[in-house]
């Protein structure tokens, strides 16, 4: 469901009730969340969805264990509360991971993990996740990588997400429940006048247009105060302190399916996790930012620290020469009067400024993307009262696209569609089934056999999953495709990826 274009006499027709400005995680969970209580709704993003912060987190759902140590029980709570309502939701994406926390008696005294892990296990109610308990690494699995003298270790449980898919899912269901997706599009301008907003847009191809809202949703993420001063013209009580977050990806460093939380001496944590079936993802740093969110990369110091901070605990040195990818992104956390990045708060603020009889405007300051549906319904409680819509909140018991399986569980789903399409090779209907959900049949459309699958452009990736994401999924590019909506950059090298260019650009021609 491609979103078409804006027209420039869009502005004749009625306005839109929102105009949500930013296609991360905040800005898509917004927009579907007002789409499915029927308002009239228009999402803008300047690039492709989820191609900052959205998708360069560390790809969890958790409640934050570390932060109990900063006393954000508030925040740990309600983070812990979604992690079941997302498993729930899109059990495709999503699935529960067991991290096993080594114990170091230098770094922290034993007593106080176990407080944490009880804080951790009880702060909010677990029907899916199993809780927490002590193991001895001699005996369990997770202690074979590593060093010897690591004899006493941790369990406890959070989730796993495909972030980037996680934010396209929204906008797929925002999109579905009627709302307008326009990607590659940026507010140039906007004027605030009695009970509706003029706004300006223009997309990447320098095509203009004019939409009336009555209320604008600021959540642009790192450019939120940007938008506010430069775009919106307008102040702001919050500010946004720009933190980046680097990670590097590894061959698989070890066969078995938990992840791993490491201490550090300077008190902060690293996650080792299993990836992409081939892979171990290691991060984050937290470093202040500065610069254009737009350019953030990992730096030399960076990738030596998650080396260095990795090799303390694997029998296994780790160096340069095993990183096969890197990624890094800015996450854009409230500003607070502390000097370690590291402390600053996850939480987030919404700021409402809705002057009179003026048309209302909604920024978005901070957040961590396990609590951005309920960051969503908190958004539609601020825009009640001026918008005036009576539709209660919705969305936690709803399925995201191919998240409606008979049973919340991927595996029997991916059973079910090989008993269904025995033609499919396994590795290709797991991926499938991982990927798209219930959303494989659309894919798959009348295809009998490989062949009705199309031309098949590199590796297991056929024609038919390209046309699937530029009709569905906004995808435009080969990097669109192969970073953001699947992971398969890793898996085809830059062969495949010149093959998926060479397509769209087959594409293009045909279409002009």
């Amino acid at each position: 469901m491609q979103t078409p274009a804006l027209s420039p006499s869009d502005n004749v027709l009625p306005p839109y009730d929102l105009l949500v400005v930013g296609g991360g995680i905040n800005g898509t969970g917004i927009a579907r969340d007002a789409a499915g209580r029927g308002l009239r709704v228009v999402l803008v993003e300047q690039d492709d969805l989820a191609s900052h912060t959205s998708s360069a987190s560390t790809k969890l759902i958790h409640g934050g264990l570390r932060y109990l140590e900063y006393y954000e029980f508030g925040l740990v709570r309600k983070a812990l509360q979604e992690r079941e309502v997302l498993l729930r939701a899109a059990p495709h994406i999503m699935w529960p991971l067991r991290f096993v926390m080594p114990h170091m008696p230098n770094l922290r005294p034993a007593w106080m993990i176990r407080a944490g892990l009880f804080l951790y296990d009880h702060l909010a109610r677990r029907d899916i996740l199993p809780g927490s308990r002590g193991i001895d690494l001699r005996r369990h699995p997770a202690g074979a990588p590593l060093r010897g003298d690591l004899t006493r270790g941790f369990v406890y449980s959070d989730g796993w997400v495909q972030d980037a898919r996680l934010v396209v899912l929204n906008a797929q269901d925002a999109a579905e429940r009627g709302a307008t997706i326009l990607t590659r599009t940026r507010l140039t301008g906007a004027e605030r006048g009695e009970r509706l907003w003029t706004a300006q847009l223009e997309t990447t191809e320098g095509v203009r247009q004019t939409v009336r809202a009555r209320a604008i949703v600021n959540a642009a993420g790192p450019w939120v105060g940007q938008l506010l001063g430069d775009v919106l013209r307008q102040s702001a009580t919050h500010r946004v302190r720009m933190v980046k977050g680097s990670h590097i990806v590894t061959r698989k460093l070890f066969d078995h399916d938990h992840a791993y939380i490491f201490q550090n001496p300077d008190k902060r944590i690293i996650f080792a996790i299993p990836y992409e079936r081939d892979f171990t993802l290691i991060g984050t740093t937290d470093i202040e930012y500065h610069g254009d969110p737009a350019n953030v990369a990992i730096n030399d110091d960076e990738i030596a620290y998650l080396c260095q901070s990795a090799s303390e605990y694997f029998t296994r040195r780790i160096g340069l020469a095993d990183v096969v990818w890197t990624y890094a992104g800015v996450r854009p956390l409230m500003e607070e009067e502390v000097s370690n990045p590291s402390a600053v708060t996850r939480d987030y603020k919404l700021e409402l400024d809705a002057p009179g009889t003026r048309a209302p405007l909604l920024s978005v300051f901070g957040g961590k993307i396990t609590t951005y549906r309920r960051l969503a319904e908190e958004a539609m409680s601020h825009l009640q009262g001026p918008l005036g819509f009576t539709h209660g909140d919705w969305t936690a018991g709803a399925a995201l696209p191919g998240g409606d399986m008979a049973e919340p569980n991927a595996g029997a789903f991916e059973t079910s569609l090989r008993a269904q399409t025995p033609w499919l090779p396994q590795a290709l209907a797991h991926r499938y089934a991982r990927t798209y959900g219930t959303r494989t049949h659309v894919l798959l459309g009348d295809a009998s056999s490989l062949d009705g699958l199309g031309r098949r452009i590199c590796g297991d990736l056929y024609e038919a999953e390209l046309r699937y994401l530029v009709q569905y999924e906004w995808a435009r590019t080969a990097q669109d495709v192969l970073w953001r909506r699947t992971k398969l950059g890793l898996h085809l090298g830059k062969d495949g990826e010149s093959s998926v260019q060479q397509w769209f650009a087959q594409q293009a021609e045909m279409v002009t």
